[in-house]
C-alpha cells in the first residue's frame, strides 16, 4: 500500500510544488484524492498511468483541488478507456461534471459515475470502506478516510516454510481460498493468525483546525493534513480557512495517529526545515510532504 504525493502546494503551483493531488495504490486499485491542474503531467513523470485510476475523490471546489479533472478525463478518452470511473465530491459535483464533459471536442469512451456525498460511509467493499466528514473551510470541504477491514494476520514465515512463494497465492490464502503447491493442498488456516486491525488513512483537504478531525482521524496509521502556514501566520490561516503546521501537529497528537504527513504548503516557503522543526516539536513522527514523495503505509505495530 503506497501513498504517492503528486502535488503539495497551496493555491498556486511553484517550480517545485504542483497543485494538490495524492494517489493511493491499494487493493489492486489506484485512488486519486484531489486533482489540481497539472496532475496528469505529475503522474507521467512518475510513470503512474491515469488509465489505472478507479476512483477520484474531490475535497472541495477551489480550483487548485479539481481543475485537473478536464484534462485527465479527456486523456482517458483519447487513450480509449473502457472501464468506468467513479468520482466523489460535495454537492454540485454533478453540474461541474456536466460542464467538463461538454468542454471542447473529444470522444468519451467510458462511463463516469458521479457521487455527491454526505457525511458517513460512501463506499463499502470486501476489503475496505471509505468514509467522509465535513471540515471547516471557507466553502464546503470533506475529509476522507480509507479504512481496511479487520483481517487475520498473514504468517509469511509459515507460508514460506510450506513452500509458498510470494505472489498471487498469498492473496488467495488471505481471501480464504486454498492453494495447491505440488501435490499439497494448503488451507488458509495453516498460514493465517489472529485477526488484526486494518490500516486507516485520513486525508483532510483544506480546513481550519477542527475538533471533528480529532475524532475522524482517531488512531489512524497516517494522517495527511493541510498545513499552509507556520504559527506566526495563525491569523492569516484562520481568515483563509487553513491550518498552521503546529495546529495540524496538535490534531495528530490528540487523535493518537501513528504518522503525520503535512501538505498544502504556502508558496512563501522555499525551504521547509523550519516548518518540520515546528511540527516535530509537538508531534515527533511528522514530515513535510514533497512532490513525488512515496510513503509505504504500514500498520501501527508492524
Amino acid at each position: 500500500m503506497e501513498l504517492i504525493f503528486l502535488g503539495t502546494s497551496s493555491a498556486l503551483p511553484t517550480k517545485f510544488r504542483n497543485h494538490s493531488a495524492v494517489a493511493l495504490k491499494a487493493y489492486g486499485e489506484i485512488f486519486l484524492f484531489d486533482c489540481g491542474e497539472g496532475t496528469q503531467r505529475q503522474m507521467s513523470k512518475i510513470k503512474l498511468s491515469p488509465m489505472k485510476i478507479s476512483k477520484i475523490f474531490i475535497t472541495h471546489f477551489h480550483g487548485d483541488h479539481f481543475l485537473g479533472l478536464p484534462g485527465i478525463i479527456q486523456t482517458m478518452g483519447f487513450r480509449g478507456r473502457k472501464s468506468p470511473i467513479h468520482i466523489f465530491g460535495p454537492t454540485g459535483l454533478g453540474k461541474i461534471m456536466e460542464h467538463i464533459i461538454k468542454l471542447g471536442y473529444f470522444s468519451l469512451t467510458f462511463d463516469i459515475h458521479v457521487h455527491e456525498i454526505k457525511k458517513g460511509v460512501i463506499i463499502e467493499e470486501e476489503d475496505y470502506k471509505i468514509e467522509c466528514c465535513p471540515m471547516d473551510h471557507t466553502i464546503p470541504n470533506f475529509a476522507f478516510s480509507i479504512i481496511e477491514k479487520r483481517k487475520p494476520k498473514f504468517l509469511r514465515e509459515k507460508a514460506l516454510s510450506l513452500g509458498i512463494k510470494p505472489g498471487p497465492d498469498y492473496g488467495k490464502l488471505q481471501r480464504g481460498q486454498s492453494v495447491k503447491i505440488g501435490n499439497k493442498l494448503i488451507k488458509p488456516d495453516q498460514v493465517l493468525g489472529p485477526e488484526r486491525k486494518g490500516i486507516k488513512i485520513v486525508y483532510s483537504g483544506d480546513t481550519r483546525p477542527s475538533p471533528e478531525m480529532i475524532k475522524f482521524a482517531n488512531e489512524a496509521d497516517v494522517l495527511i493534513h493541510e498545513s499552509t502556514f507556520e504559527s506566526k501566520h495563525g491569523n492569516k490561516a484562520l481568515e483563509n480557512g487553513h491550518s498552521t503546521v503546529s495546529q495540524a501537529a496538535e490534531i495528530a497528537k490528540k487523535a493518537k495517529v501513528n504518522k503525520l504527513i503535512l501538505t498544502h504548503i504556502s508558496t512563501r516557503y522555499k525551504k521547509t526545515d523550519q516548518l518540520e522543526k515546528e511540527s516535530t516539536k509537538i508531534f515527533k513522527n511528522s514530515v513535510i510532504a514533497e512532490d513525488f514523495m512515496i510513503y509505504e503505509v504500514k500498520r501501527i505495530g508492524d
